[in-house]
């Protein structure tokens, strides 16, 4: 074979994959046909258009009922997006009721004496009793129920409110029916959902199936008419109200503990704010004879001493409530505590402690008196502007009527022309609609200055 035959035969079986068939001419020469060139464009797929990975794990159909966001992060966004519109605006923030005034000292030492000890061999120590330390749970009785019959061990001590609220929900169960002030703090209502205790959100009245709504406006005095209401197992009351600033007088709450009482209904009582009360209203549950028997009642130190952060609260279950078979409810909680809790940071429960002593409780109840002041600031500004004004005297909430109007639209029209932010009354229940709520948490000046832009846009 010569040289040319040879290369032929290589370029053909080698190439024949990438190439035309080759040819040589008579003088040897390789020649190659011309072949049209295409153009491949490589284009990116849109990454929305792509088909993500997904499990075969079913997504939790309780949290497709919700309505949008959680009420105060949608309030938070907006303020966000309010900021990005006006940079240069003073925002003041009177709608999600987070404490501003510092934590007494008394009550700081205790906790960094606490952190400090932690370095040291001898004041270490790691997981605690998930119901808490002994001796605030002593403290915790003896100062907010030492005559009711409250003892030790019937408190549980945890990270707030908030969070036994979701506890107690897993101790009920979802074959449950709630009843819940309305309007009212929406954890109660969205944590009921998440458990799959009701059924699908009604646009037309915007309530959830299977909850009953308890209507709590000016006509009856922010407390329900109990005749209304069909047999609930639990029953969400708070007093004061968040957000109606409304406390229940002795004579309503008796008539709460009988209507459990003759429903076989549990009441989860929600006194978070009972320092706040001025008057003879009752500031525990337990205050109304057989409440033991019905009720739990759940607090915090957040809106006393500022621990909005911190995070220090508890929660009384008393030895005396049982459930329909017998067994007590207190068990139950003291199980779920025990699985989902590791209990309250020691440095918390340290400054609890110094809330509880003779020199912290006078500092709380300072701290207290200051947004107090603040609260009359903003009830006498909205009275001089011919509102209809609401709580305020034993709460650190002010409720606005704004009758005919959507709390969103108000919420709207004072943020956009005063650059302060409030909270939509609708966002509290269907019976908070035409009201909006005004916080008192705020450094006095920021108060002021809010209460002056107020009377720039009403008067």
């Amino acid at each position: 074979m010569s040289i040319t035959q040879n290369l032929t035969t290589s370029i053909s079986s080698s190439s024949s994959a990438f190439l035309a068939p080759s040819t040589f001419n008579s003088r040897g020469q390789v020649s190659f046909p011309v072949k049209s060139v295409s153009v491949c464009k490589c284009v990116a797929t849109p990454q929305e258009a792509e088909t993500a990975y997904k499990t075969k794990v079913d997504r939790n159909p309780n949290m497709g009922k919700l309505q949008a966001g959680y009420l105060f992060p949608e309030v938070a966004r907006r303020r966000s997006a309010h900021l990005l519109k006006y940079p240069d605006a003073k925002v003041i923030s009177l709608g999600i009721g987070d404490t501003t005034e510092p934590i007494p000292e008394v009550i700081s030492s205790a906790m960094a004496k606490k952190a400090h000890a932690l370095s040291t061999i001898e004041g270490y120590s790691g997981y605690g009793a998930e119901q808490g330390e002994k001796p605030l749970r002593r403290a915790i009785a003896s100062t907010y129920y030492g005559d009711l019959g409250i003892e030790e061990d019937d408190i549980f001590v945890s990270d707030g409110a908030k969070c036994d609220i979701s506890r107690l929900q897993v101790v009920f169960g979802s074959n449950v029916k709630m009843a819940v002030q309305d309007p009212s703090y929406p954890a109660y209502v969205d944590s009921s959902v998440i458990m799959g205790q009701t059924g699908l959100y009604q646009k037309d009245v915007e309530k959830f199936a299977n909850i009953e709504y308890m209507r709590c406006n000016p006509e009856n005095g922010f407390f329900p008419d109990l005749s209304l209401i069909s047999r609930p197992d639990i029953i969400f009351f708070c007093s004061p109200n968040n957000p109606t600033g409304a406390a229940a007088t002795k004579q309503q709450l008796t008539q709460l503990v009988k209507f459990a009482k003759d429903n076989g209904s549990i009441i989860v009582y929600d006194s978070a704010y009972a320092m706040y009360i001025s008057g003879d209203n009752p500031r525990s549950i337990f205050e109304i004879p057989g409440a033991k028997e019905v009720a739990i009642e759940t607090s915090s130190f957040s809106k006393y001493a500022g621990f909005t952060g911190v995070r220090l609260g508890w929660t009384v279950v008393p030895k005396q409530l049982l459930f329909s078979d017998g067994f007590p409810v207190a068990k139950d909680f003291n199980r779920i505590v025990c699985t989902c809790f590791n209990g309250a940071s020691n440095i918390s429960q340290a400054g609890a402690l110094a809330c509880l002593s003779a020199e912290g409780f006078k500092a709380m109840k300072e701290v207290i008196g200051f947004y107090k002041e603040n609260t009359d600031i903003i009830v006498e500004t909205f009275d001089s502007l011919g509102f209809k004004v609401y709580g305020g005297k034993n709460a650190p909430y002010v409720w606005v009527h704004f009758p005919g109007r959507s709390s969103w639209d108000v919420f709207a029209e004072i943020l956009e022309k005063t650059h302060v932010v409030t909270t939509p009354g609708s966002g509290f229940g269907p019976g908070g609609e035409g009201f909006v709520r005004v916080s008192a948490f705020g450094h006095r000046e920021n108060i002021l200055e809010a209460c002056r832009r107020f009377k720039q846009l009403y008067n």
